[in-house]
């Protein structure tokens, strides 16, 4: 059987019942594939950068509405880029660069895309294909993972490592390790290694908040150990319910910062995700809802809107990362393909706690290491 062939293009497209039809999912699936350039990349809007993060969450909402044929060509242009060392630049601009600094988070997230895609479409041989990437990937990120289990956020264009972690990356760094961890397995590949890095970082994100700069003030650090599957259960749902009024603008979508009223589709199809992987789907479609007050006719959706006047920002601005990051929620709420379960830890490995020996202490949330 061809690639053309496999499950992808047959796959039903997620709708949520009341919400979104199938034709209105497709259609935002479509407004990323219209702005995707013929070398495969997908930068954030027409004549706009691309970073390989954002670039990777486009090509999962592409294989997620049967549009495999793009999104293969998404992850073959960013393997085409992939640095010696196993990087990629920050931003690129058309066929050139914008911005050499080297994110850990940035370089980590094709491991869950490529995973994402073959639960999807059983194409084993693309996974082979990619795994030289992958692998390249995860190796690069690990050499910054630090003795408390975070991993330092940057590499700067001269080569100097940032000398901090943040929270978000690396939420978002474990859940990439866990999806590389799957991809080993199914290809019959030893890399024991991932696992215990991803047990550490795991640790560190759900038990210590100090191991990890201060940025209090995004939404994203607020759920993103959920989003992540690092903080499950009972204390993510604190932690949820603790920032609630702080991040949530009732019936209207999550601030990207808690310092101002700008609410961002991204951040609230993320919040989406978070509330899924935590078993509260009625809160999490109630979200979505309000996220659909972003939403334009042709299926875009406005990065952001400032209340209470509803000004656009940036400025009618429109990305397909936020395109990509609805398609993915909309997946988790209707359970449709193969890969809605992904954020909440469905066919991954089961995840390790593995504390440092020095970790207890004053600064621990929840941690009896000793």
């Amino acid at each position: 059987m061809t690639t053309e062939n496999l499950r992808s293009e047959k796959s039903t497209v997620p709708e949520v019942p009341g919400v979104l039809s199938a034709s209105d999912v497709l259609a935002t699936a479509h407004a990323i594939a219209a702005v995707q350039r013929t070398d495969g990349m997908i930068p954030w809007f027409e004549g706009g950068h691309c970073d390989p993060w954002n670039h990777v969450e486009a090509a999962m909402a592409l294989t997620a509405c049967g549009l495999a044929k793009e999104a293969r060509a998404a992850y073959r242009w960013l393997a085409d880029r992939q640095l010696p060392d196993g990087s990629w630049f920050n931003y690129y601009q058309g066929a050139g660069v914008k911005d050499q600094r080297l994110d850990t988070n940035v370089c980590a997230y094709l491991a869950a895309g490529a995973w994402h895609h073959h639960l999807i479409t059983g194409d084993v041989e693309f996974l082979g294909e990619l795994w030289p990437t992958i692998e390249a990937g995860i190796d690069f990120i690990l050499r910054w993972q630090q003795p408390d289990g975070s991993v330092l956020w940057s590499v700067d264009a001269s080569g100097r490592p940032e000398g901090y972690a943040l929270l978000t990356g690396s939420s978002s760094i474990y859940h990439s390790l866990r999806c590389a961890v799957a991809v080993a397995e199914c290809l019959a590949k030893d890399r024991p290694d991932w696992e215990l890095a991803a047990g550490r970082l795991g640790h560190a994100v759900a038990h210590h908040p100090g191991a990890f700069a201060p940025k209090v003030e995004f939404a994203m650090d607020w759920y993103y150990p959920m989003l992540s599957g690092a903080l499950e259960g009972e204390a993510g749902r604190r932690r949820l319910a603790e920032g609630w009024s702080t991040f949530v603008m009732e019936g209207l979508g999550v601030r990207c910062v808690s310092t101002g009223d700008w609410v961002t589709a991204a951040e609230t199809a993320e919040c989406v995700l978070a509330l899924d992987a935590l078993g509260l789907r009625g809160h999490a479609r109630d979200l979505f809802v309000a996220g659909q007050g972003l939403r334009l006719p042709d299926g875009t959706y406005w990065t952001g809107l400032v209340f209470p006047d509803r000004e656009t920002f940036p400025e009618n601005e429109r990305t397909t990362y936020t395109f990509g990051a609805m398609v993915l929620a909309a997946d988790a709420l209707s359970n449709t393909t193969p890969a809605s379960g992904l954020f909440r830890g469905e066919c991954l490995p089961a995840a390790l706690d593995l504390a440092e020996p020095h970790c207890a202490g004053p600064a621990a949330i929840g941690c009896t290491a000793v």
